[in-house]
């Protein structure tokens, strides 16, 4: 025996487990403590073998007989992905080696917890997009709410001049504890958010149905007393009525006045207590105000365009919501919540 052979004989030469740093026999394809890869580079099944496709790579990262060529040659090529390059001898190093096998360099510390990133920030989770439903010409538009705080208005962040409805710092769009809040900024026509279901409403509230915005009011105290000379005044019949709704017209301005019959009061396109058979964006029963022991609730009929009530504050958005603002109509996009 030569002294090389009695040198190679007395060493303990192997594969180190790149996962459990267990030691593995040379030439080992998987660790035999936890099953992980070790193999320096993948197996080449030999020539003349029953292979259908000639220098297909086999075993854990190969592609399966019977397989489209197409389909192996990009299984070849993302497994040549996931190697990283040796910098000081060019040699791949498996995924999860934490040395050469060739030179020994240490693989650094960078690639060894490198994780995928996505293609954008429009697949980030913690982030937003605002979708423009309804924008006069603009529908479809994207709005990614990428940074802290985003203003929009006619100026800011997210502007909209053309809007005369919009005031120039109309309403903040804003993370807090990873949820997007929407806050009016004191605009002069408010923020309007989609409904679901049923919601408690308190006089002086403001909401849409269809193109019109209605106020919820209290009725009136009676003052239909005799004059001092002892006389009353003439007037339509008058019914016991929990409330009214007024409808406010363009400028401010007061426009119809209906008072509930009872406790109740639907708002449709036709059947209703309060009918718009020319708003083509109202349904037929859409919303119904009702006072139930002192307290008001707006309902939605599960309208096709929805009721918006009027924000007094701020709001958590989620996935799905609407909100209206000035003539824009916005949908809210979340990747997770």
């Amino acid at each position: 025996m030569t002294s090389t052979a009695m040198m190679l004989g007395a060493l303990d030469v192997g594969i180190v487990c790149g996962r459990c740093d267990a030691f593995n026999p040379i030439g080992a394809a998987h660790c035999g403590f936890c099953g992980h890869g070790v193999a320096l580079l993948p197996a080449i099944k030999p020539a003349g073998s029953s292979s259908s496709h000639p220098g297909e790579i086999v075993g854990g990262f190969g592609a399966a007989a019977g397989n489209d060529p197409a389909d192996s040659v990009a299984e070849e090529r993302m497994d040549q992905a996931r190697y990283y390059v040796c910098e000081s001898c060019m040699t791949p190093v498996p995924s999860g080696h934490k040395f050469c096998g060739r030179c020994g360099t240490p693989v650094p510390e960078a690639i060894m917890h490198l994780h995928a990133d996505f293609y954008g920030d429009m697949q980030d989770p913690a982030k937003a997009r605002l979708i423009l439903i309804r924008g006069e010409g603009m529908d479809g538009l994207s709005y990614h709410l990428k940074a802290d705080q985003h203003i929009l208005g006619r100026q800011g962040q997210l502007e909209f001049p053309d809007d005369v409805f919009i005031s120039p710092k109309h309403a903040n769009f804003y993370y807090r504890d990873n949820r997007l809040v929407v806050r009016d900024e004191g605009s002069l026509n408010g923020v309007y958010f989609r409904i679901r279901g049923s919601v408690e409403v308190m006089p002086g509230d403001q909401f849409i149905v269809g193109e019109q915005v209605f106020r919820l009011d209290p009725t009136p105290k009676a003052s239909d007393g005799a004059d001092p000379d002892g006389t009353f005044f003439y007037s339509s019949p008058k019914y016991p009525s929990a409330f009214r709704l007024n409808q406010i017209l363009e400028g401010g301005t007061i426009g119809m006045t209906i008072c509930a019959r009872g406790n109740t009061l639907q708002v449709g396109r036709e059947d209703g207590d309060l009918n718009f058979p020319g708003d083509m964006f109202m349904s037929a029963k859409h919303a119904t105000v009702e006072e139930k022991d002192g307290k008001f609730v707006l309902t939605d009929f599960d309208s096709r365009n929805g009721t918006y009530l009027r924000l007094k504050t701020e709001k958590a958005l989620s996935h799905g919501d609407y909100v209206f603002i000035g003539k824009k109509l916005l949908r809210v996009e979340l990747n997770a919540n």
